[in-house]
This record gives structure tokens, C-alpha cells and sequence, in this order.
């Protein structure tokens, strides 16, 4: 008796070994990115300073279009966070200020950038808007021309 009991112990830890190791997979943060150049596995709205980090570096800003664009980014999170908590629960009404103010804050940026900065910083911006639009479609976010290698999405 006391063999089998055993033998069961030791098959069931062989059973929820599996179970676990995919629980755990399951539990880590997923791959994505946050906006225009944005960051592997970050979720939710990057900092004024890790945003224009990024801007920086994709776009070689200069010192001067650094200084210019930095005071555009920190005023868009404030704008940002009061359509957030000033929504009164309306998700549309929110959505549509956010909207705004991110077309807004990308005008003010394009406008300190160079011919080429500009042509770039609209390439992203399109791909971004593009992967958008796929997520709310149910997509995988790549772009047409790409195959996902399954079912497409079910159409609603």
C-alpha cells in the first residue's frame, strides 16, 4: 500500500510539473511595443525623459531639438493623465480627447524636426497607427503583405 501511494505521488508531481511551468509562462510580460520606436515588452505610456530617450536615438535628435521637444512631451502626459482621471467614465469621450491631444503633441514635435527626421518620424507613426488598427481589428498586428500562418481573424 505504502509503494503505491508512492507511485501515485510521484506520478502526480510528473502531471502538474507541465501545468506549472505553463502558469508561469503565461504569467510574464508580453512582447509589444509602446509607440513609434517603443520598447520590447513594455506595457502602458512611457515617461516624458524614456520617450524622448527613444526619440533621441531614432531620430538623432540634436541637444536644441531635444530641449524643444521635451517640454511638448511632459505637457502632453499631464493632458493626458487629467483626460484619464476627468473621464466621468465615459471611455469614448476620453478616448476621443486622447486622440487629440496625441495629434497635437505629434504636430508640435514634427514641427522641430529636419526634412528626413520629419519623413522618418511619419513612417513610424503610420506603422504604429497601422498595428493599432490591426489589435482593434483582432489582428496580429502584422502588415498586409504578411502572412500570419493561420485562421485569419474571425469578422465581426
Amino acid at each position: 500500500m505504502r509503494m503505491q501511494l508512492k507511485h501515485f505521488r510521484i506520478l502526480a508531481l510528473f502531471l502538474v510539473i507541465p501545468f506549472l511551468a505553463a502558469g508561469a509562462r503565461a504569467a510574464q510580460p508580453q512582447g509589444g511595443e509602446g509607440g513609434p520606436g517603443g520598447e520590447e515588452g513594455r506595457r502602458g505610456p512611457m515617461s516624458p525623459d524614456d520617450r524622448l530617450k527613444q526619440m533621441a536615438k531614432n531620430f538623432s535628435l540634436t541637444a536644441d531639438q531635444q530641449a524643444k521637444i521635451k517640454p511638448v512631451l511632459v505637457d502632453a502626459q499631464k493632458k493626458m493623465e487629467d483626460a484619464r482621471n476627468n473621464s466621468s467614465g465615459d471611455r469614448q469621450a476620453m478616448r476621443g480627447k486622447i486622440m487629440q491631444i496625441m495629434q497635437d503633441t505629434n504636430s508640435q514635435v514634427r514641427s522641430q524636426l529636419d526634412d528626413k527626421q520629419k519623413e522618418k518620424f511619419d513612417k513610424l507613426e503610420q506603422e504604429r497607427m497601422q498595428k493599432m488598427q490591426d489589435r482593434r481589428r483582432g489582428g496580429s498586428g502584422k502588415a498586409d503583405g504578411e502572412k500570419s500562418g493561420g485562421a485569419p481573424p474571425p469578422q465581426n
